[in-house]
């Protein structure tokens, strides 16, 4: 576009009908301005800039008609480069403005013609036919800039509606390989558990039968077998979970109250109140009604991540439960004021022996997440470093059940 605007301006400049220097002088300075117009910000960046870009082109074009011939000067036509440049960037008022200011400002040559001076009956038509000629330019040239704007706009439309589809699809893709995982290693976790369990019973058992048979003044060997029977029963109660984790999940379904459960979850914390020193509100939607749900293994779940967000909160600190009705689904939302989740860990949270913490398995949230899943729901995490994590489990209420 630079290209074509400096080459038309040269062959003006050239070879136009007058080439005096304020002629030339002028028609630099429009191929100039028409150059930097777009590479300065103040001429694209808002309704005022455009405006003055405008103007410019206006005020030369006039001085250039001005200064060859006034009514009768060749260049009349160079006026349209206001009218155009309004058209494209003032929408259909600055085109009406600007082509009305058009037509006045060539007609308003008539007041410079001195006494004499006079334009021939057989050319006031020519002078009519000019002036009609901004509104036809102007209007056309603004239909064609709203038709670009309207597929500009369907194609900017279009282009956020594939980013979505592809942001779904990653997450598809996502959930699909933590679901590959998880049945991979539950499977793995079922069998190694199972195999554990009856040498975990032996040395249990003799863990027994030797402190029964040692000596009372024997301390040491006393305590090495009270230490093996508490590793055992440590390393048991880890397999217990990891078998949790692992077998098929069995509801018992029944219509249960989710306010009753979430306050259920919330005792069971505040029995650890001394070492949990947070305030839990509650904000709890009335207008939810009983609906099935497993309602032992759904407290289970919610004192899950009661217990994640006391643990992630500072001393004193704020965790809100909140429920409320959505479309036939019901969402549950746990919300703290901790200390986040790092953004590189939160594709990876709910997967099985993924764990921050550093007494811990991994498996809380995987285990909550399959039971979620169970009941048809969806348990997702939103959550920035620093500032909390917000939870959110969302259960079809009834009819959406599977």
């Amino acid at each position: 576009q630079d290209f074509v605007w400096l080459l038309l301006y040269s062959l003006l400049a050239s070879f136009g009908p007058e080439r005096r220097p304020v002629v030339i002088a002028v028609l630099v300075s429009l191929a100039l301005f028409q150059v930097l117009e777009s590479r300065i910000a103040f001429f694209t960046s808002g309704s005022r800039g455009r405006i003055t870009a405008v103007l410019i082109k206006f005020g030369l074009s006039y001085w250039l008609i001005g200064v060859t011939d006034g009514i009768a000067s060749s260049y009349y036509w160079i006026l349209l480069l206001p009218v155009m440049s309004a058209a494209m960037t003032l929408g259909l008022t600055g085109t009406v403005v600007f082509t009305v200011l058009a037509g006045a400002a060539y007609l308003s040559f008539l007041l410079f013609l001195t006494e004499g001076e006079f334009i021939p009956l057989d050319q006031v038509w020519q002078v009519t036919l000019r002036v009609l000629f901004f509104p036809v330019v102007g209007y056309l040239t603004y239909e064609l800039a709203e038709g670009n704007r309207v597929e500009g706009q369907r194609y900017q439309a279009a282009a956020v509606q594939l980013e979505a589809a592809n942001q779904s699809l990653r997450e598809a893709e996502a959930a699909m390989r933590r679901a590959d995982r998880l049945a991979a290693l539950g499977q793995l976790t079922a069998g190694l558990a199972h195999e554990l369990r009856n040498p975990l019973g032996t040395m249990k058992t003799s863990a027994e039968m030797l402190t029964k048979q040692v000596a009372g003044e024997n301390a040491v060997a006393r305590e090495m077998a009270g230490y093996i029977s508490t590793e055992v029963d440590r390393t048991n109660s880890l397999i217990t979970r990891f078998l949790d984790f692992a077998r098929p999940t069995h509801l018992r379904l029944a219509a249960a109250d989710l306010g009753a459960i979430l306050d259920r979850a919330i005792e069971q914390l505040g029995r650890h109140r001394p070492a949990y020193d947070v305030t839990i509100y509650k904000n709890y939607d009335p207008e939810i009604a009983p609906f099935p749900l497993d309602a032992e293994l759904m407290e289970r779940v919610f004192y899950n991540l009661v217990l994640n967000a006391a643990q992630a909160s500072p001393a004193k600190g704020a965790i809100t439960v909140k429920t409320r009705a959505v479309a036939g689904e019901v969402e549950i939302a746990v919300i703290d004021r901790g200390c986040g989740i790092e953004r590189a860990h939160l594709e990876n949270i709910f997967n099985p022996f993924f764990t921050t913490k550093s007494d811990g398995v991994g498996l809380g949230l995987a285990i909550v997440s399959n039971i979620v899943h169970e009941h048809g729901g969806n348990l997702t995490v939103e959550s920035e470093p620093g500032q909390g994590s917000v939870f959110r489990v969302v259960l079809p209420a009834g009819s959406k059940l599977a």
